[in-house]
């Protein structure tokens, strides 16, 4: 088996707030979420033909999973989010602020202060303090990507293998990238919505 190579910032607290684009797939990456149809819409006056991804029954969950960590968890803030037939792509948020309520502004993104090559910026071993008090009163601990993810796969498995497919399995590990910017937001939101448009419905014969 080749070696794994680590995706993730050496030293980076993963639980401070931050935007993160994130893709998951499926082992072997086997089509099981449903499948890209070429649907009929119009633009203006002009009828133009799309994809469009089709949700089975273990696609609507893998959907539905993911909308539960925003209700699960009072810091998390979802953004764009596409299931497709053998991986799911999104864009998550981690957001104290959002516990009371608060909405970030996109034009007043700071870029990360640091070098992902390991250059100069903040001391990336600094950890934020990732206990919270929330409004109630009641003290919870601010998940880290790594655990948030890992309870969206969990949960996401767990329902599929009760609705009888229980070979279903994750890829080992996702795939992510901090978000620096607004630009880059914009352009990781527009790639996850024409996800399905770029999709190769020869793909879909890597089926159950």
């Amino acid at each position: 088996m080749h070696e794994r190579k680590p995706n993730r910032l050496k030293g980076y607290d993963y639980s401070r707030d931050n935007m993160f684009y994130v893709t998951i797939c499926v082992h072997d990456r086997i089509c099981c979420f449903g499948k890209i149809t070429e649907g009929s819409g119009r633009d203006l006056t002009l009828p133009v033909t799309r994809k469009i991804m089709q949700l089975n029954e273990y696609g609507k969950l893998a959907w539905k999973q993911w909308e539960w960590l925003a209700e699960q968890y009072p810091y998390v803030v979802l953004h764009a989010f596409v299931v497709m037939p053998d991986h799911v792509h999104g864009i998550i948020e981690i957001y104290r602020d959002h516990i009371d309520g608060s909405d970030r502004d996109l034009t007043q993104m700071e870029k990360c202060e640091y070098d992902v090559h390991g250059g100069s910026g903040r001391d990336l071993t600094l950890q934020d303090d990732r206990d919270m008090t929330l409004p109630d009163g009641k003290r919870i601990k601010i998940k880290s990507l790594s655990e948030l993810i890992g309870a969206y796969k969990t949960t996401v498995s767990k329902q599929i293998h009760l609705l009888g497919y229980t070979k279903f399995a994750w890829q080992r590990s996702f795939h992510d990238r901090i978000i620096h910017h607004e630009q880059e937001y914009i352009h990781d939101t527009d790639y996850i919505l024409s996800n399905p448009s770029n999709w190769n419905l020869k793909k879909d014969s890597r089926g159950m």
